[in-house]
């Protein structure tokens, strides 16, 4: 993987760097054949002092968990709103160096476009990737939308400044929709129909629910590392 830049930066330079990187973002579709789809997530332990980066990658059509990748760092940046990826990022790729297999496609937890300098998590990791990206978001970062249908796989246009910057979605009924955004390499199109595609009747689509599951320290996912790391297994 080539370096993309440094990441020893100050709040101020990692603004400029944003409108720097930004236009280098492809919003038209470039997605060969998808066998494999990854599905990235962040948490934080030690009251934020460690970063654990959560990778799950996943057959495609049947969605079977193929690998399952927590990387732990020390935290590089402190949480500021619009610099999320400065924070987050660096972590999240050296979980990916340890996969196996390289995904045809990325979902990540967080916004792509659907950023105030268009520069989210999903896209800045798509830079440093080099592959198709798509953010999915729990809650808006920026920008404006009308009510969203109530009909699962609906959606309303999320604009600023006069631009469509991404998608509303309702993946589930009576349930508050998710923030879909193009993340790089990918259309606004494509990635909803994606996340649709990979929705199983909950909230989050299938890669993203497993990787937040893992980042967030639950269920049987968690059980089982927990059991390695006692054994002395693993990270």
């Amino acid at each position: 993987m080539t370096a993309l830049h440094d990441w020893t930066l100050s709040p101020n330079e990692a603004i400029a760097l944003q409108k720097e990187l930004a236009p280098r973002i492809e919003t038209r579709d470039r997605l060969g054949e998808v066998k494999r789809i990854a599905g990235v997530d962040i948490g934080f332990e030690d009251e934020g002092e460690t970063t654990r980066a959560a990778v799950v990658l996943l057959a495609w059509p049947g969605l079977e968990t193929l690998e399952e990748i927590v990387h732990r760092e020390p935290t590089r940046m402190p949480y500021i709103p619009g610099l999320l990826s400065f924070r987050e990022i660096p972590a999240a790729l050296n979980a990916f160096e340890r996969l196996s297999q390289r995904p045809d496609l990325v979902m990540v937890d967080g916004q792509g476009i659907a950023h105030p300098r268009r520069l989210g998590v999903a896209s800045h990791l798509g830079l440093w990737l080099e592959l198709p990206t798509i953010g999915i978001a729990k809650s808006r970062l920026c920008g404006r939308h009308g009510d969203v249908p109530e009909k699962c796989g609906d959606w309303t246009p999320l604009t600023h400044r006069k631009e469509i910057i991404g998608a509303v979605l309702r993946s589930r009924e009576k349930v508050k929709p998710v923030f879909v955004s193009p993340g790089h390499r990918i259309s606004l199109d494509t990635s909803i129909d994606w996340v649709v595609k990979c929705l199983a009747g909950t909230k989050l689509p299938e890669p993203t629910r497993r990787a937040d599951r893992l980042a967030s320290r639950r269920g049987k996912a968690f059980a089982h590392e927990k059991r390695q790391g006692e054994l002395g297994i693993g990270d």
